[in-house]
């Protein structure tokens, strides 16, 4: 059945193309986030933790709001390690670094995250997608204040 909800297939698409970069960044960064949960070790262990265990567990919701947002305009959301692969910006470690490399790692995720997110305002705003810009702003003010509590752990 055809989607008639204000916004043309052209903007969908173009939209659904930066949910799903967003979703790839979001998921890997779920992942990342999990693993330093499971091996982080040092002074730090407890605190660190308990932090990521809260960064993953927000970040697990997060992929559910995205992708239901990317079918609500009509496409299939990527759901697959090789598509994530292929579309997210973040890196995946090498080995398992120490608890401070992990904290600046995810600084840098964080950011990553942002960025994506803002790259999508454009597109979303020619479109009048108040719903996606919602979603996107909440995304953002999350992955900054995150990225800002990591950050402060290193100085």
């Amino acid at each position: 059945m055809e989607i008639n909800i204000g916004i043309s297939e052209k903007d969908r698409l173009s939209i659904v193309d930066g949910l799903s970069r967003l979703l790839a960044d979001t998921y890997t960064l779920y992942l990342k986030t999990h693993n330093f949960h499971w091996n982080v070790t040092g002074p730090m262990f407890q605190t660190l933790h308990l932090m990521f265990e809260g960064q993953y567990t927000e970040l697990a919701t997060a992929v559910d709001s995205i992708a239901e947002r990317i079918r609500a305009l009509g496409s299939p959301a990527p759901g697959t390690y090789s598509q994530f692969a292929k579309l997210t910006a973040i890196k995946e470690p090498d080995g398992v670094p120490a608890a401070q490399e992990m904290i600046r790692q995810l600084v840098q995720d964080q950011e990553t995250v942002v960025r994506t997110a803002r790259s999508l305002l454009g597109a979303v705003g020619d479109a009048n997608d108040e719903t996606t810009a919602s979603l996107i702003t909440d995304r953002m003010e999350v992955h900054e204040k995150t990225a800002w509590m990591l950050r402060s752990m290193l100085e």
